[in-house]
């Protein structure tokens, strides 16, 4: 039986839907998820306790899906069960981002479950590789994904954002911790932009995995972008057919490429060939 630990955000309810069977749906308060209704929630500072009701309940495997924020750890509120686990937790507080989701898998892991990634609960909600819209990238914009893959690597050595914008060889934004469509909705002056997401380089596929969707779309739209370039098998999609609507009524390119990819395999021609020829 497969839980989901489910955050804040689209993504946990497009799991749900896209499982087979319907998982166990839990939470980490105060972290609720949307459109979902919950099945357990849980304080860090019972997890002993909540994964051995888990195992009780017959549960083998776990995903961890949707946005949560860094807990703050009341040591006077664990459970015994939980105390066991607090040299592991001191760790977690001690590390980045993904150091603290490698010290929690190896928890869950060694408390007898499996985790699994969003991905792999839910595959198609990897999009797959190539132009999925009717406009395709141009000269510039090819340009902009290889600068993309660099500034990738670089957020990813230094523990920061998944996505990024670029235009005319330069960075005009930066993803933090308010994500990706905050990002976007701060752009000034970006027309012509692309907005390039990416996993981190090294990162495990079993948590934190990117995320687009409608919203993200409508985003680069009203920020006049050019178009988004996705990392073929790191970024899901939300809501695929929404997203591509909406980015082929503007007239926006979307790419799923392979990171460090050079050029990619056109479809046919149409009146609206290139982004290059809508500015």
């Amino acid at each position: 039986m497969l839980a989901l630990i489910a955050g804040q955000g689209a993504l946990p309810r497009a799991v749900a839907d896209a499982c087979p069977e319907r998982p166990l749906i839990c939470a980490l308060e105060p972290h609720m998820p949307e459109g979902l209704a919950v099945d357990r929630s849980f304080r860090v500072e019972t997890l002993g306790s909540f994964l051995h009701w888990l195992r009780k309940r017959g549960v083998t495997r776990i995903c961890m899906v949707g946005r949560v924020s860094r807990p703050e750890i009341r040591l006077t509120q664990l459970d015994w069960r939980t105390v066991l686990m607090l040299p592991a937790f001191r760790r977690a507080l001690k590390r980045g981002d993904d150091g603290a989701l490698r010290i929690v898998i190896g928890l869950l892991e060694g408390a007898g479950f499996e985790v699994v990634g969003a991905h792999e609960a839910a595959p198609d909600l990897l999009p797959p590789s190539g132009v999925l819209t009717q406009v395709q990238p141009g000269a510039a914009d090819i340009a902009a994904a290889r600068l993309g893959d660099q500034v990738s690597r670089e957020q990813g050595a230094r523990d920061f954002g998944q996505a990024c914008v670029i235009r005319d060889g330069a960075v005009l934004a930066r993803e933090d911790e308010a994500g990706t469509d905050a990002m976007i909705a701060a752009l000034e002056a970006a027309v012509g932009g692309v907005l390039y997401k990416a996993e981190k380089p090294g990162q495990d596929h079993r948590a934190d995995l990117p995320v687009v969707g409608p919203r993200t779309a409508e985003g680069a739209v009203r920020a006049g972008l050019s178009g988004i370039v996705l990392s073929a098998g790191g970024v899901m999609m939300v809501d695929r057919p929404a997203m591509i609507e909406a980015l082929d009524a503007a007239g926006l390119f979307l790419w799923v490429r392979e990171r460090d990819a050079g050029r990619f395999i056109s479809r046919p021609a149409s009146p609206r060939a290139t982004s290059s020829a809508r500015r």
